[in-house]
């Protein structure tokens, strides 16, 4: 059964602590959230966040950590993922650097692959998330396929707006990676100005890529808007439209 969630990366212009966020969710129709990098702050209660998660119901669909901080700080991740019972990481992000020649797609891929290896033997699946830097052409295939063929220990969290936006056909990556996918972001761009726009407002095919994502059999489809002008407007917009979605 399909699930919804909301990327709480959306919502970090929101004056209020993090398990009063989560309240908010809890307001909506999403079934759970994915978390960014505002669980791990300081100042962030777990234990209060932990009590948000359960008295709202909302289930942890998986966390973006960046690669670094997997590499070098490994067990306090995977501690704190734990406690909140979230076994999906996901990388969020490399730099188009990364994506220049064969040889750094192969670096990166190697890192991918190897902390994969070690979240796999701790019971964790590990994921990338892509934007638009990853559709870079090499010939006759992109720096996304590249990547995804040398680190093959690892899933695919596809971001659908960022993919239109990156030149590809979002609808063609999803048939072409089903297996790999269980999380999917709805989120929308101008690729024009390659700017965040609302979901349904910008250049994503939602209908045939709907009917792709739904054809892959996705588990989790996960609303994210990086730069909404009123995130809780954004959010119950966003929560409206994937409620539509199953």
């Amino acid at each position: 059964m399909v699930r919804t969630a909301v990327q709480l990366y959306s919502l970090r212009d929101i004056d209020a602590p993090l398990p009063e966020v989560l309240d908010l969710v809890g307001e909506t129709s999403f079934d759970g959230v994915e978390f960014a990098t505002r669980i791990r702050d300081d100042e962030t209660d777990l234990e209060a966040v932990i009590d948000a998660l359960e008295r709202n119901d909302l289930a942890v669909a998986a966390a973006h950590v960046g690669l670094d901080d997997l590499e070098n700080d490994y067990e306090a991740v995977t501690e704190l993922y734990d406690r909140l019972g979230c076994r999906t990481l996901v990388v969020p992000w490399l730099e188009p650097e990364q994506f220049a020649s064969e040889a750094s797609i192969a670096d990166a891929a190697e890192r991918l692959a190897a902390v994969a290896d070690d979240l796999a033997a701790d019971g964790f699946d590990l994921q990338y998330h892509n934007h638009d830097q990853e559709f870079v052409s090499l010939g006759t295939k992109t720096g996304l396929d590249e990547l995804l063929g040398r680190a093959e220990n690892v899933g695919f969290e596809i971001d659908l707006g960022w993919a239109r936006a990156g030149g590809a056909d979002p609808v063609t990556v999803v048939d072409r990676y089903a297996d790999r996918i269980s999380h999917a972001h709805f989120a929308d761009a101008d690729g024009e100005t390659m700017t965040c726009v609302e979901l349904g407002e910008g250049d994503l095919d939602l209908e045939r890529t709907l009917e792709a994502v739904r054809r892959a059999d996705v588990e989790w489809y996960i609303y994210e808007h990086d730069n909404p002008e009123n995130p809780r407007e954004s959010m119950a917009h966003g929560a409206e439209m994937l409620e539509s979605f199953r």
